[in-house]
């Protein structure tokens, strides 16, 4: 299964594509989308969307893990973030994908064990989960890849689930 794993915003987008076979991941290339803060609100989105578009096209996955938003304290940047993600899901959506949500803390849950851990211990994670030299820069890219690798795990234990309920 190839998974796109997004860590929506829309000054830096960052995305990871992996491939998961059985319980291990490949991965198949990982970035950021980056938009001009002198660009209007309409073009960064548009940006936003046309680069996801050409990522998905290129790489081709299955399915898409988003990071759900945080409840930012600055509403105006909560509103605006929430629009990138929105662009993301549709962009993800009219490529046919099935779409996938998860929180920050299931995502920290899912790689560290804790769902209060600290960015630089989920960093750490992808490095070693993915068996990467460094850990990906920057850590909107990072981010990406923990939801990606979020889902993976996620899918693999509820296909484990289905499996023990039919046996029932």
């Amino acid at each position: 299964m190839r998974i796109l794993g997004i860590d929506p915003g829309y000054a830096i987008l960052g995305y990871g594509i992996i491939e998961m076979k059985g319980n291990h991941f490949d991965v198949c290339g990982y970035g950021a989308v980056t938009t001009e803060a002198s660009m209007s609100m309409t073009d960064r989105l548009k940006c936003l969307y046309s680069s996801l578009t050409e990522i998905i096209a290129e790489y081709e996955p299955e399915v898409a893990s988003i990071e759900e938003l945080f409840f930012n304290t600055n509403t105006k940047t909560a509103i605006m973030v929430g629009q990138a993600r929105g662009v993301a899901i549709l962009a993800c959506a009219n490529s046919g994908m099935d779409i996938a949500e998860y929180t920050p803390l299931q995502i920290k849950q899912a790689l560290v064990g804790y769902g209060r851990a600290e960015k630089k211990q989920v960093q750490s994670m992808v490095k070693t989960i993915l068996n990467l030299k460094e850990i990906p820069k920057p850590d909107d890219t990072a981010d990406a890849l923990a939801a990606a690798i979020c889902h993976g795990h996620s899918s693999n234990a509820n296909k484990r689930l289905s499996k023990i309920a039919k046996l029932k």
